[in-house]
Parts: C-alpha cells; sequence; structure tokens
C-alpha cells in the first residue's frame, strides 16, 4: 500500500499473550472468547505488529514491538513467541538494514511498544537503530517515568531511558504534523498522551491505532481493556475517531490483532462494527 511518498509495510515482531479479563474488562467472556480464544490461563493472543513507513529519504519505524532478551520469567508470564518472526528479521526481509532506520515514533511506552528500540550488548542497553531518531509525547514520557500504582509495570524504562541517555530522543508536544502525510493525534484513555499516527494523502487515510483499538473485537464501544487509565476518556475518544473513520473511509491498522492487520468500519442502528477485513496491506 503506498500513501503520498511512503509505502507502508506491516513488520511482525512476535507473538505473546495477556490476560483476557484484562483485554476486554467489563465486557463478559462468554461473548470476547468468541472472537479472541483463550488458553488454559485465559490468555488471550496477540501479535506485536509495527509499521514501517519507506519514501526515497526515509525510513520511519512505528513502536518496535517487544524486542528481545526478556528473562525466562517474563517469557512464561506472556508466552512471548519468536517462533515465526521477530523484529530485525522482519525488517531483514524487507531488505531494511536496523542503521537504515531514519526516525522511530512511539505510540507510547509500554514495554510491548518499546521493547525492540533498544539491544542490550556487553551487558549494557544501547539503541537498536543507532542512527533514528525517536518521538514521544514530553507528557507521556514524564509519567513513564513515574507512573501510577495500575500501570507501572507496564514502563521497562530499559527499553527507552537509554534513547534520552544517548540524546536520541525528540519530544513532541500535543497534537502536530510530522510532515505532509503524517498526523500526530493524541488519545489520553489508555494512557497519557498515546500518540495515534494519521497517513493520509489526496485519496486514503490509514490510521495506526496503538492501544486504542488493540483488536477488531475492540472496535464496538463498551469493549475496552482493564488496562485503561481513563476507561471514560476512551469511550469518548472511540465514538469521535470511529465517527472519521466511518464517515472519511479511513483504514484502522491494527497493531495487536492477531487475524487482521486492518479494516474499514461501517455504523448501523446497533453501533460501529468492522465493515471489511484486510490480512495484509498489500491487498489495497
Amino acid at each position: 500500500m503506498k500513501i503520498g511518498k511512503y509505502d507502508l509495510i506491516p513488520i511482525e515482531t512476535c507473538k505473546f499473550a495477556l490476560d483476557g479479563g484484562a483485554m476486554f474488562g467489563v465486557v463478559p467472556k462468554m461473548l470476547w472468547q468468541n472472537s479472541n480464544q483463550p488458553d488454559e490461563f485465559n490468555r488471550v493472543t496477540l501479535h506485536a505488529r509495527c509499521l514501517l513507513l519507506k519514501s526515497n529519504n526515509k525510513k520511519i519505524l512505528i513502536d518496535t514491538g517487544l524486542g528481545n532478551n526478556w528473562d525466562e520469567k517474563f517469557m512464561r508470564i506472556y508466552n512471548v513467541d519468536y517462533s515465526e518472526f521477530d523484529l530485525i528479521k522482519s525488517l531483514q526481509t524487507n531488505g531494511i538494514k536496523t542503521e537504515e532506520i531514519t526516525d522511530v515514533i512511539f505510540t507510547h511506552l509500554h514495554f510491548d511498544h518499546t521493547g525492540g528500540s533498544t539491544i542490550l550488548e556487553n551487558e549494557k542497553w544501547m539503541p537498536a537503530f543507532p542512527n533514528a531518531k525517536y518521538y514521544v509525547q514530553k507528557k507521556h514520557f514524564d509519567w513513564a517515568l513515574n507512573p501510577s500504582e495500575k500501570d507501572k509495570a507496564s514502563f521497562v524504562t530499559n527499553r527507552f531511558l537509554p534513547l534520552y541517555e544517548n540524546g536520541m530522543i525528540n519530544f513532541i508536544d500535543g497534537e502536530n504534523n510530522f510532515d505532509d502525510e503524517i498526523q500526530i493525534l493524541i488519545s489520553d484513555g489508555h494512557t497519557f498522551s498515546q500518540q495515534l499516527i494519521k497517513i493520509s494523502d489526496s485519496s486514503k487515510t490509514l490510521l495506526f491505532a496503538g492501544d486504542l483499538f488493540p483488536f477488531t473485537s475492540h472496535i464496538p464501544i463498551p469493549y475496552i481493556t482493564g488496562y485503561d487509565l481513563q476507561p471514560l476518556v476512551t469511550i469518548k475518544e472511540k465514538k469521535e475517531i470511529l465517527k472519521k473513520a466511518c464517515d472519511e473511509e479511513w483504514l484502522i491498522f491494527f497493531e495487536h490483532d492477531p487475524f487482521t492487520v486492518a479494516a474499514t468500519i461501517t455504523k448501523n442502528e446497533k453501533g460501529f462494527s468492522v465493515k471489511e477485513k484486510f490480512l495484509s496491506l498489500s491487498e489495497l
């Protein structure tokens, strides 16, 4: 798929698992298990899917997945699976070397979105993309350093703090235009100042939705995660984004859905729902 000057390429990094109840909040299991089958520990499967934007002079990566070098306990709890793909191999499959990445835009700094941004070399955490500039909201970065008891386990500082220490982080303050085709939108429901990445030209729009819509099954308004810091804000944001997506025929890109890469949205008397699902962007 191409939007403006950019070729859009999904980058699969790994599979992992989170508690199904946490992923669907107050929605009963007998409803969500129809679309997201849990394992014997009540965990549902997620992908850590990034997006590469490639132009003649830019190679921009949106989020970096889980990365590697996790301990045995972490691997067991989250059922991390690299058997099909990991970040570096997926980039190499698409002809991209780590040193060629020019920019990394973080939606937010939870470990499943920043884990691949650093690598362990000689027992020291180093930037995985040595020539890249990294972008995150200043408000969110400050929160990540002093999170609440509810969300502190989601932030693993060795996956993003070395970037700051190496002078590679560029702070963004609020909604902004990254360039002519890339716009930064702000979402505060899941965590403070999550960045949603809108890529558009005169004919097509794709929204990298981060954790506002982890799965296609999160499109219905009540389906929100138990991880969200401000669930009522999430509901308000979902209504606003889905109306635009429906009216303007946006594609929603799903970072965590194990079956669907992107989808269009429709609305009927029951609310918003998925109109058409796509297994890859090459279909578009």
